[in-house]
């Protein structure tokens, strides 16, 4: 006999898709520090799991569970569901969309609430279910915004090089909690973020050569800019390497 988990305060309906344990799975937990997070022991119908992360130098899956529970379309007949009903495999309950469309949203990659319930509004979904469903991901795990936005500045500092300044940028706009991003990007110290400025011109410097001075500076300065350095780290950076090289960089004005 096949089990199946019920959603608190709904029926589930069998073959509507993933069910949703009451509490984490095994392995649940976020790995702030890693590149890694959010396991929640996804089982998909075809037996594979999916995920992705943040960018090409991540490995953070999201994996939510779900379970087959029997023939969907004699199971709906004997409930009496419309024909139609049956043959699009949509969910008439509300609270069951929600659930569906929140677990294929973090099975391709991590969410953080906001952007969940703005999927959630998008499908029209009310806001009261929205709110219940939501909440429920909290709980078990599915949801956690400090891990993302741990996970978030460990992958694109060191995947893309961004400073603080443009990891704030990113995490305010997938609505993660100011205190939240305080702590995640506080991790990054000046010293750590110079090096990673040096290890970024190092690697552009060579593209460069040929050009005049001032334009080399100007361009190598502008890309630390890009990436949210200050521009006094910027200029002190560019003008270190170029000194390497044998440029004369007395005189030089500011590059912004």
């Amino acid at each position: 006999m096949t089990r199946r988990t019920e959603w608190p305060g709904s029926p589930a309906e069998p073959g509507n898709g993933p069910e949703l344990a009451d509490g984490p799975t095994e392995g649940s937990a976020y790995e702030p520090g890693t590149g890694r997070g959010a396991r929640s022991g996804r089982r998909s119908h075809g037996g594979a799991d999916a995920g992705a992360g943040f960018g090409e130098e991540t490995g953070w899956r999201a994996r939510s569970g779900t379970r087959s529970s029997g023939s969907p379309s004699s199971s709906r007949a004997e409930q009496g569901e419309p024909r139609g009903q049956r043959d699009k495999g949509e969910p008439r309950d509300p609270v069951e969309q929600a659930r569906n469309i929140c677990l294929r949203q973090l099975t391709g990659t991590p969410k953080t609430r906001k952007q969940l319930a703005d999927a959630l509004r998008k499908r029209e979904i009310p806001e009261e279910v929205a709110e219940e469903v939501l909440a429920r991901f909290e709980d078990v795990g599915l949801i956690d915004d400090a891990a993302f936005a741990a996970a978030w500045v460990e992958s694109r500092h060191h995947g893309r090089g961004l400073a603080r300044r443009a990891l704030v940028r990113e995490l305010r706009t997938k609505g993660v909690d100011p205190s939240m991003i305080d702590e995640a990007v506080g991790r990054l110290d000046a010293d750590q973020e110079e090096e990673t400025a040096r290890e970024l011109v190092a690697r552009k410097l060579r593209s460069t050569r040929g050009l005049d001075r001032d334009k080399r500076l100007r361009r190598l300065a502008s890309m630390l800019a890009r990436k949210g350095y200050g521009e006094g780290m910027a200029l002190r950076v560019v003008r270190q390497a170029l000194e390497e090289e044998g440029e004369d960089t007395e005189g030089l004005g500011e590059p912004f």
